[in-house]
């Protein structure tokens, strides 16, 4: 098979890597905030967190998680689009020695609850505009501890109280839900 992907490479990003390099993907991603740590690692709407940054953010988060008393291997769903969120997310679940449990931000409640379910996720970090759908089934998980982000928790200031207003009374795009004991991704 032609792999017609290697001609978008930048220079100097090798077609095969040495897999065996590291044991785990937390000390890849570990090796990657050292080299890298200056870089823009990702952008969105216009905010850019770097390498260092995601470092200390998932570093920060993972401790908060393992405070939650979550065991080695424990499952933790993350519920969310391409936000700022979730790159943090991600990595603090696999260096707290996690287990990621990637879920559909669309799916039905039916289907949320057979994957919290058949997943065994003991913690979920989902965003709000889809909170209302966990609400009709975290009774019936056994999902434990809840973060809820919101859309602009992450782009700063101003602008992330612009996006969250936005996204909750214009857009309209975060029905009403109540979930007791949850935590916000930014507290």
């Amino acid at each position: 098979m032609e792999r017609i992907w290697l001609k978008h490479y930048p220079a100097g990003v090798p077609a095969e890597i040495d897999a065996s390099q590291f044991r785990t993907l937390a000390q890849l991603l570990e090796a990657s905030f050292r080299t890298y740590a200056d870089r823009k690692a990702f952008v969105c709407m216009d905010k850019a967190i770097t390498y260092g940054e995601l470092d200390q953010m998932s570093s920060r988060f993972a401790a908060w998680l393992q405070s939650r008393g979550l065991r080695p291997g424990a499952r933790v769903a993350i519920m969310m689009p391409n936000v700022l969120q979730y790159p943090v997310v991600l990595a603090a679940v696999l260096r707290a020695g996690f287990v990621v449990v990637n879920v559909n931000p669309l799916y039905t409640p039916r289907e949320l609850e057979h994957q919290l379910k058949d997943s065994g996720a003991e913690a979920i970090v989902i965003l709000e505009n889809f909170a209302a759908t966990l609400q009709q089934v975290l009774g019936r998980t056994p999902v434990k501890h809840v973060v809820v982000a919101s859309m602009g928790d992450m782009l700063g200031g101003l602008k992330g109280a612009i996006v969250n207003f936005v996204v909750r009374n214009v857009k309209k795009m975060v029905p009403e839900w109540e979930l007791p004991n949850c935590v916000r991704f930014n507290s």
